[in-house]
């Protein structure tokens, strides 16, 4: 893969460079935040305080299910904390396959950048 970067990397001129610098792939804080906007941000908001609410009422559960002297309490209260803590699991894997989607939109937009630099390039060669 890095043989084919190469070569594009050595197609492509100083003025192409910079623009695809500038149009980089942001750091993963910035692609986290970066789930809150756009159209699904809503979505990602909602799932977002679903998963911590459910953080939050699973080590709850823990603290009771530990706290209770009764068998039958402790283990259901045990299996309420692990149905919680899957629901937090469920919500980052959302969140996470949001963030992978749109690493992929960004990767598409760059390949339309460059196949439009290159058809812009070609018709200033034709129109020589």
């Amino acid at each position: 893969m890095n043989n084919v970067d190469d070569l594009i990397g050595r197609a492509l001129t100083d003025e192409d460079r910079a623009l695809l610098a500038r149009h980089g792939e942001p750091g993963y804080v910035a692609q986290a935040f970066g789930l809150f906007r756009g159209p699904m941000g809503w979505a990602v908001w909602v799932a977002y305080i679903v998963g911590v609410l459910a953080f939050l009422a699973g080590a709850y559960a823990v603290g009771q299910m530990v706290a209770t002297a009764d068998l039958l309490s402790a283990v259901k209260w045990g299996v309420g904390a692990v149905l919680l803590f899957q629901l937090t699991t469920m919500t980052k894997g959302f969140m996470g396959s949001h963030m992978e989607a749109n690493r992929m939109l960004r990767e598409l937009k760059r390949v339309e950048l460059q196949l439009s630099l290159l058809r812009a390039d070609r018709a200033g060669e034709q129109g020589r």
